[in-house]
């Protein structure tokens, strides 16, 4: 690996990475941990392996999936990061009301991603919150592209459902 690869192509995702590697072990310091590794894995990669890289986010992504599912798997932990500052994000400059509520309904589909099986929790992920194409998502997660369709339909359609039956039963004050 030389510097300038790593400087243009790995360095500037690395929070991506981060982001990835928390949403899969549930700890900042597990996320840490992993992000690191793989960097250094990358890092020490040798010149003959980084000719046929063609695609250094989704390789790194990849990399990060794998050292994120062997922690959590040896640490017994099936969890997820929560989406923190989505409400605060969203709401700047609403009242407060409306930024409690939001805090609310994020923190509701951030229990509801957890209970989502593992690999439509993983693809929704990548691609509501990490914005991947489809193709990155098929390359970073070893699918198919109709694999990772079907799966964030399933997911999406499953936190819909159960927002809606969340609404309805809610009573709207008077």
């Amino acid at each position: 690996m030389n510097w300038a690869i790593f400087q243009e192509q790995v360095f500037p995702i690395r929070h991506k990475l981060y982001r990835f590697a928390l949403r899969i072990t549930g700890s900042v310091h597990e996320a840490e941990d992993v992000v690191q590794e793989v960097l250094e894995k990358v890092w020490k990669t040798s010149g003959e392996q980084t000719e046929t890289v063609q695609n250094w986010e989704a390789w790194c992504m990849t990399m990060t999936r794998n050292r994120s599912l062997d922690r959590t798997r040896a640490h017994a932990q099936r969890r997820t990061a929560p989406l923190d500052g989505i409400a605060e994000r969203q709401n700047d400059g609403n009242n407060q009301l409306q930024i409690t509520e939001a805090r609310d309904l994020a923190e509701h589909v951030k229990r509801m991603m957890q209970e989502l099986p593992e690999k439509q929790r993983l693809v929704m992920h990548l691609r509501d919150i990490e914005e991947l194409s489809y193709e990155e998502i098929s390359e970073v997660l070893n699918i198919s592209l109709e694999q990772v369709k079907v799966s964030l339909h399933r997911a999406r359609k499953t936190i819909r459902e159960q927002l809606t039956a969340t609404l309805n039963h809610l009573t709207i004050p008077s």
